[in-house]
C-alpha cells in the first residue's frame, strides 16, 4: 500500500463525492475508482 493511495481514500472520504475528490486530485474518476478497489 503506498502513501498517495490512503491520501486518495481520505479525499473521497472528506469530499463524499468520488468526483469532487477526483477533481481536487487531479486524476480521473476512472483513475481514482481503480486506486480504491486496489485498497480493499
Amino acid at each position: 500500500m503506498e502513501i498517495n493511495n490512503l491520501r486518495y481514500f481520505f479525499a473521497v472520504a472528506r469530499e463524499e463525492k468520488m468526483s469532487k475528490a477526483a477533481e481536487q486530485l487531479h486524476v480521473s474518476q476512472p483513475t481514482l475508482s481503480k486506486i480504491l478497489k486496489a485498497l480493499e
